[in-house]
C-alpha cells in the first residue's frame, strides 16, 4: 500500500508568532494531565523517561497541516465527545516540558473514515472535500496542547489510535508517532464501541487489538498507551505525555 507523502512546506501561516521552544519546569513522566472525578482507565505503566517510538504517518496524513491551526477539530462529526490532551516532554532534559512545539493530530471518525481521502479501495466513502478531525496547536508554558474531538472509531487491521506529528518552532519534524488506547472489557474502547445510541454500530467484531496491531505490537512497555478517563455522557479525556529528544 503506497503511502501518501506528508506536505511539510506550509508553515508560513505561523510566521514569527511561534514561540521559540524553551525548557519548562520538569514534570513526572507519566502523570495524568488532569484530575478527573469520573472513572479512569490507566495507560502504560512505564515510568522511565524514554523517547516514544517513531511510527508511520499512515496512508491518511493531513495534506496542509498549517491550514488547521485550531483546537476544535470535530467539524460535522458526531459521536462520543472527547478531549485530547498531549504534553510534549524532552527526554534529553529529564523529561522537562517544552514550550513552543507544534503538534498536529488526526484520526478517523466513529465509522473508521478519514477526511481529505476516500473514493478508493482503501477507503470507499469519499471525504476528499472534508477536513474533520485534523488540527494543529502549539504547546503552552506547560508543554501542553488540547483538542476538542470525538472518540475515534476503528477500521480493519488497526487498533483504535490517534496520529501525532511534532515539529519544532521552525517547522522541522521532531517525531511522528501514534497514541494507543487501553483495552479490556471495562475500557473506554469497549464501552464506546458498544454505544450504538451514539452511532458506534460496529462493536468490536473483527477488531485488531494492540498486541496484534502492526504499529503497537512491539510497544512492550506500553509507552504509547494513553490515560483515558470519563464516561459516555460526560465525554472522555485522552491524555498522553509524549517524550521526544530535542
Amino acid at each position: 500500500m503506497e503511502r501518501k507523502d506528508f506536505i511539510k512546506n506550509s508553515l508560513g501561516l505561523l510566521g514569527a508568532s511561534l514561540i521559540v521552544p524553551k525548557v519548562i519546569s520538569s514534570c513526572s513522566s507519566d502523570d495524568a494531565i488532569n484530575d478527573v472525578s469520573t472513572s479512569t482507565t490507566e495507560g502504560g505503566t512505564n515510568q522511565s523517561c524514554t523517547v516514544w517510538p517513531t511510527e508511520t504517518e499512515g496512508p491518511f496524513p493531513t495534506k496542509t497541516p498549517s491550514s488547521y491551526m485550531r483546537s476544535d477539530v470535530k467539524g460535522d462529526r458526531t459521536g462520543v465527545d472527547a478531549t485530547i490532551e498531549i504534553v510534549v516532554q524532552n527526554a534529553s532534559n529529564n523529561c522537562s516540558a517544552v514550550e513552543g512545539i507544534i503538534v498536529d493530530i488526526w484520526h478517523c471518525d466513529k465509522d473508521g473514515n478519514y477526511s481529505q481521502y476516500g473514493g478508493t479501495q482503501m477507503q470507499q466513502t469519499n471525504y476528499q472535500s472534508y477536513n474533520f478531525l485534523r488540527g494543529r496547536q502549539i504547546t503552552d508554558s506547560e508543554g501542553k496542547v488540547k483538542f476538542t474531538s470525538i472518540f475515534p472509531g476503528w477500521y480493519s487491521g488497526r487498533a483504535t489510535h490517534i496520529h501525532v506529528h511534532i515539529y519544532n518552532a521552525n517547522g522541522v519534524s521532531i517525531k511522528v508517532t501514534q497514541i494507543a488506547f487501553p483495552e479490556g472489557t471495562s475500557s473506554a474502547v469497549a464501552t464506546v464501541n458498544s454505544a450504538s445510541s451514539y452511532g458506534y454500530t460496529k462493536g468490536l467484531t473483527g477488531y485488531t487489538y494492540n498486541a496484534k496491531d502492526n504499529v503497537f505490537s512491539d510497544d512492550k512497555e506500553g509507552l504509547q498507551i494513553a490515560t483515558v478517563s470519563g464516561s459516555l455522557s460526560a465525554g472522555y479525556t485522552i491524555s498522553s505525555n509524549i517524550k521526544v529528544s530535542i
